[in-house]
């Protein structure tokens, strides 16, 4: 008994083109040097935040049973997104970034040294988080605009 796949008709040269030149499958353009800057700042500051997190509810200034420190998690799961550029991350991450910038603002004014250093600190890589991501995010676009028309002018001239 044949099976599904060996009798179905097997796609010729021009769909296997078509197929290898959708824009799923299609080679990304290498990232430009403001792209490479503003993930570097975003890469390191949200390095820094995940670090500060840690340190901070485990070693320097504990707060409780220490279960704190998972409040680093949601931040610690942008890290894979913001190395491989993913705008989503990008978007996603200067949102949440907020609740940390809140949290720091909240125990800088509230609490007592060393907490009042250190949630400064988090305030400040919380914003510079935030103004990388957005600078990528907006970076990203109007390069990508610019990129779809190019390609257009370029067909129009065929």
């Amino acid at each position: 008994m044949p099976t599904p796949s060996t009798t179905a008709a097997a796609p010729d040269d021009s769909a296997r083109a078509a197929i290898a030149m959708t824009p799923a499958t299609a080679p990304a353009t290498a990232p430009d040097a403001t792209t490479r800057r503003t993930r570097a700042i975003a890469a390191g500051a949200l390095l820094a935040l995940v670090a500060l997190g840690l340190a901070w509810e485990l070693w320097l200034a504990p707060t409780g049973g220490r279960t704190w420190a998972i409040k680093v998690l949601p931040l610690a799961l942008g890290i894979a997104g913001v190395l491989k550029y993913r705008l989503r991350t990008y978007r996603w991450l200067s949102l949440l970034v907020w609740l940390y910038v809140a949290e720091g603002v909240v125990r800088a004014t509230t609490e007592r040294m060393p907490s009042t250093a250190l949630a400064a600190l988090q305030g400040v890589l919380g914003l510079l988080l935030f103004g990388a991501c957005a600078a990528h995010v907006r970076w990203r676009l109007k390069r990508g605009a610019q990129l779809r028309a190019a390609a257009a002018a370029r067909e129009d001239v065929r």
